[in-house]
């Protein structure tokens, strides 16, 4: 984190506070990287400790003014950098567009700056001779609306993500830059996030710490906020929209309690001194959940504790981010981890870092209550079902779906099912659903991926740093558990196109898929919260209840029809559009076989079109299979 003996003198005072926290914390080494502006270097940053001050009292207009004040060791060329490639984000997610109003200052006298055409997120400056620090000023324009990004200030409640406030200089790795932020909060707000510090009034000066870890230490600030301990140095941090919504019952808590006990019995050990859940029960800021070694960031829609049944498809958020304090931020695909903001990071081991953090997700939240057994089976279900209906996975393994966050930067697809998306979650969850089935066979029931989360996840107790891996080392430890070929499992379902997704794990499990004419509860939930008929699973349709078809799945009846996404269908065998109508027609179109009329408005143009399809309604399920309890009753089982 430093450059002259003098400045690293400086640093070992400054910098007490990181150090004592970076007591255990592992580091990986460097990788290779193009040097667009100056390649990090894992050696101390010279200037000393960079102080960050950040005016987040602005609720109307949505403004962080900001003032940065970067000391330096010696005159010269300078870049500064505000970060590119966001871990978790998978892809360079920085929002350069809202810096604005930038100016530099050395001493109160300006210093001109420079864009890199290369790299637009890199400022070149020259430090003049003499000076000790340069000041940077800026202002970072929060979206006002959603059409310019996620909204992260309200009138009530603002998520300050570091990344967004603040520049870094290169050709450093981030971890060796030390930096001590300060921020004003609205009066009467509370604040959490991972970083600790001391309040004066409305405002917190956080403790110093490495610019790394400020990254990757977020804040949620509200006016109705609430904390709850849930044990082991874990706290549940609430703001909502309304005071109501922090209204909870003593079971509903009692369940994310569980989550947190589960996850030791599951890991072995925590990976950190102590974690805070940032979590927003709002409509008016925007959604996200994006992990944190130490803490989340989490949206749900109000009405999470108020409407507790109601908000089944939320509950799976916490579990799922939670888990990747182990899975993905503690242990890391080595092409993953970079050492600073500006180095490309590389997703193909995603299927591990997101696949098993769904698939630990699903079975946290069944072991801690959050969903109940059946539920989760029924998730299971409908994962299942919406994988067999990418017809992309024909042409494109799922590795490669490990570089949509890159390539589609989640933008809306419209033939979604041909040109697949981010399947490397649910596909993952599936194939390491297969993967605990097959240790329990192996092993006779001894052994389950249980094992492997331990091995794996479960090493250096208490350290929070990064330790990276590749997937030999999966193969090798999923060995040292139940000897099998891993490889070849691997390359059948990660580089290879499949027919359909993997669905031993139920098989093994005492469980298979089957389809019926009654959704289960995870489909009939989606259903009814989006407002939708889905069908995808059988005509090949997802229809909004206004008509407006979001899907057609590809080589599908309706995809043979001529429909696409975006057409409104406006009658069905002579009457009006309705879900109920929808539904009606395809049960009626069963027996005697019969073709499915119907309307559409594609732009301003009408068509009449015949959807040939016989099969009726088609909703998953997973039927149990012989008696007594399968290797997939057993993952499910609590271990608390």
């Amino acid at each position: 984190m430093i450059r002259s003996l003098a400045a690293a003198l400086c640093l070992s005072t400054c910098l007490s506070s990181a150090i004592a926290q970076d007591a255990i914390r592992s580091k990986p080494t460097a990788l290779p990287v193009v040097d667009t502006v100056s390649a990090p270097r894992d050696t101390p940053y010279p200037g000393g400790t960079i102080k960050l001050e950040v005016d987040a009292t602005d609720t109307t207009q949505r403004i962080f003014r900001v003032k940065e004040t970067i000391p330096v060791a010696a005159s010269g060329p300078m870049t500064l950098l505000m970060p590119q490639w966001l871990p978790g984000n998978h892809a360079p997610r920085g929002q350069i567009e809202k810096l604005a109003g930038l100016t530099i200052t050395a001493d109160g006298k300006p210093v001109a700056w420079k864009r890199d055409p290369l790299n637009v997120y890199a400022f070149q400056i020259t430090v003049p001779q003499g000076a000790r620090n340069v000041v940077a000023q800026f202002q970072f324009l929060s979206a006002t609306t959603p059409a310019q990004g996620r909204v992260v200030v309200t009138p009530k409640m603002l998520n300050i993500q570091w990344e967004s406030v603040s520049l870094y200089p290169a050709g450093y790795f981030t971890r060796q830059i030390p930096i001590q932020a300060t921020v004003t909060y609205p009066d009467g707000w509370q604040a959490a996030t991972a970083l600790r510090g001391k309040k004066t009034g409305s405002t917190v000066a956080y403790d110093v710490i490495d610019y790394e870890a400020l990254q990757d230490s977020p804040v949620f600030a509200g006016t109705h906020f609430k904390a709850v301990d849930l044990g082991n140095n874990v706290t549940l941090n609430m703001v909502a929209d309304d005071a109501e919504e922090l209204v909870y019952t003593p079971d509903q808590m009692a369940k994310h309690k569980k989550l947190v006990a589960e996850a030791k019995a599951l890991f072995g050990t925590y990976h950190f001194d102590h974690y805070d859940f940032l979590f927003a029960i709002t409509d008016e800021m925007g959604g996200i959940g994006l992990e944190h070694h130490r803490s989340s960031e989490n949206q749900v829609e109000p009405g999470y504790f108020t409407k507790w049944d109601d908000g089944l498809l939320d509950r799976n958020l916490l579990p799922h981010e939670f888990t990747h304090s182990w899975d993905g931020k503690f242990r890391r695909p080595d092409l993953l981890w970079t050492p600073d903001f500006s180095v490309p990071m590389q997703d193909n081991l995603l299927w591990v870092y997101e696949g098993q953090t769904q698939f630990w997700g699903y079975v946290l939240g069944a072991r801690s209550g959050l969903f109940s057994k059946q539920e989760t089976l029924d998730a299971y279900a409908h994962i299942a079902a919406k994988l067999d209906t990418a017809k992309g996975r024909e042409w494109r393994p799922m590795e490669d779906t490990t570089h949509d966050p890159i390539i589609a930067a989640r933008r809306p697809k419209g033939w979604s099912s041909w040109q697949r998306s981010e399947d490397y979650y649910n596909e993952g969850l599936m194939i390491w659903l297969e993967a605990d089935a097959i240790i329990r066979k192996q092993t006779g029931g001894a052994k389950g991926l249980d094992d492997f989360a331990q091995a794996f996840f479960g090493i250096n107790p208490g350290d929070w740093g990064q330790v990276v891996y590749n997937r030999q080392d999966v193969i090798k430890t999923l060995n040292g558990i139940a000897p099998y070929d891993w490889a070849g499992f691997f390359t059948k379902y990660v580089d290879s196109p499949t027919r359909e997704t993997p669905k031993s794990g139920f098989t093994m499990g005492g469980y298979r898929l089957v389809y019926g004419d009654t959704p289960g509860a995870i489909t009939k939930k989606a259903e009814a919260t989006q407002k939708m008929v889905d069908q995808g699973f059988g005509i090949g349709l997802i229809v909004k209840n206004d008509g407006e078809i979001s899907t057609v799945v590809w080589d599908s009846a309706a995809f043979k029809a001529g429909l696409a996404a975006g057409t409104k269908i406006i009658a069905v065998n002579g009457n009006e559009y309705s879900a109920d109508a929808f539904k009606a027609a395809i049960t009626a179109a069963k027996n005697p076989k019969t073709p499915i009329e119907i309307i559409v408005k594609q732009d301003k143009y009408y068509r009449t079109l015949r959807l040939d399809y016989s099969s009726g309604l088609r909703y998953p399920r997973l039927d149990k299979l012989g008696e007594g309890e399968g290797s997939l009753d057993t993952l499910l089982n609590p271990k608390t």
